[in-house]
């Protein structure tokens, strides 16, 4: 089905404009002018499937967030194609270096805080579990990945047991915290593509921003103690840290195996190959780090 077929299903006898955008690393994306006014339409990437997206579960989420306030509202849906169209959000798409710019860890606990409040989501995400799809995947279809990520995998239920030591409550959550995944309108900061969204730990959403955004030790500090405030920070801020760069290894760990597969399926002109590489490369060295097991014991820790 063509874009225009697609579009045309959304809004009949309308007068269109499309103009694709060049951002996503999984689907097109367009701005979308309907009689004067705009707005973002996404059309779902080929065989996502593969990579453990759920269609109906990112449509509920993406209306959940709306209702949460951090997310754009959904104004239309072909349920044929799985597109979808949201109000257009004025404002930056959010890069690296925006957030570098002082106070933004404190603006990004806010929006997740307000997320995370908000109507829970469809289903549950869980990376470790995700990972494993992932590697059913790549060995389904002899997809390469990088070298030694097998012989870390004993370090994971590791992991999975400190965190189980004292679990926090689960709360909606975004999952895969890009920093282009953030708009900011001048007052509000907006988080979009809920492809990953599911109900999770909010360490790992905390991690999984720190990791994605380069924030050094101070910085994720800083983004953990805003997100939890200062008074439970400094009774439980050791732990909480420690699950929160625990999280950011399972970040690069799962997210290895997406790039890997995207680096066999996708045809959106990318390094995904690399990028793998250099997400397993964080997380390797991290395995190897002399604090590691420091921070399996501070995270089962009260």
């Amino acid at each position: 089905m063509s874009v225009e077929e697609i579009l045309a299903h959304i809004w009949p006898e309308s007068e269109i404009r499309a103009t694709p955008l060049n951002a996503g690393l999984t689907n097109q994306n367009f701005r979308v002018e309907v009689d004067g006014r705009a707005y973002f339409v996404r059309l779902p990437g080929a065989s996502t499937d593969l990579l453990a997206v759920d269609r109906a579960n990112e449509l509920h989420n993406t209306r959940a967030a709306a209702e949460a306030g951090v997310g754009p509202k959904v104004v239309g849906v072909d349920a044929e194609s799985g597109a979808f169209a949201l109000e257009w959000i004025d404002g930056r798409t959010m890069s690296h270096e925006a957030f570098a710019e002082p106070g933004t860890p404190a603006r990004i606990a806010a929006a997740l805080r307000r997320l995370h409040a908000g109507p829970p989501f469809r289903d549950a995400f869980d990376m470790f579990r995700l990972t494993e799809f992932y590697l059913r995947v790549v060995d389904d279809r002899s997809i390469r990945i990088p070298d030694g990520y097998r012989e870390h995998l004993d370090q994971l239920p590791r992991i999975e047991a400190a965190l189980a030591a004292h679990p926090l409550p689960i709360v909606p959550c975004h999952n895969d915290l890009l920093a282009e995944n953030y708009l900011d309108d001048g007052s509000t900061l907006w988080i979009v593509d809920y492809e990953y969204s599911g109900n999770n730990d909010p360490t790992f959403e905390l991690g999984n921003t720190a990791q994605e955004l380069g924030f050094d030790a101070a910085r994720q500090e800083e983004l953990c103690a805003a997100y939890f405030g200062a008074d439970r920070f400094a009774r439980e801020g050791r732990s909480l840290l420690a699950r929160m760069r625990l999280q950011m290894i399972m970040s690069d760990v799962g997210w290895t195996l997406w790039a890997a597969i995207q680096a066999a399926i996708s045809t959106i002109d990318y390094d995904f190959r690399g990028w793998a590489e250099e997400r397993w490369g964080r997380a390797s060295a991290a395995f190897g780090r002399d604090d590691f097991d420091d921070l399996l014991r501070e995270a089962a820790a009260r």
